[in-house]
């Protein structure tokens, strides 16, 4: 699993037109499911999300996770996170988990984070095309994998 991780203002998701979910203060996550990820991987990613001490305490300083602060998280699922760029102008996404796992494991995952302590997880629509808003906080952006 592959997660960009942006920390935000406020973030959200629209489908066709529709505004599917949004948060305030928290994290805006773009996971991406590979081909022989397990639960294990979830899990590991879930604690690390929920416990990264990258939101602000009092004196402005990155020392606080979002489970601390009871920040939202808005989780979107992203097969492109995988994109294999080393040969030729086309990306191959053969690394990518097949639909069905990826679905799967995602909504595992987002379970995970909620079990984890994260007061509020949103997510976009599996699949779907999807207009991704979101105002940076920071900005701050780390990339996590397992």
């Amino acid at each position: 699993m592959r997660i960009v991780l942006q920390r935000v203002k406020e973030a959200s998701v629209t489908v066709e037109g529709e505004r599917i979910s949004e948060i305030g203060p928290g994290l805006l996550l773009l996971v991406g499911v590979a081909q022989g990820d397990s639960g294990s991987e979830a899990d590991w990613l879930a604690e690390k999300v929920a416990g990264l001490r990258i939101m602000v305490d009092a004196e402005g300083k990155m020392n606080r996770s979002v489970r601390d602060t009871g920040g939202a998280v808005l989780a979107v699922s992203q097969f492109t996170l995988l994109a294999d760029t080393r040969k030729g102008k086309r990306p191959s996404f053969v690394g990518a988990a097949p639909p069905e796992e990826a679905a799967h494991l995602f909504d595992y995952f987002c379970e995970r984070l909620r079990s984890a302590g994260v007061s509020q997880v949103e997510t976009g629509r599996f699949g779907a095309m999807m207009d991704v808003a979101l105002v940076n906080d920071g900005p701050v952006t780390i990339v996590l994998e397992r």
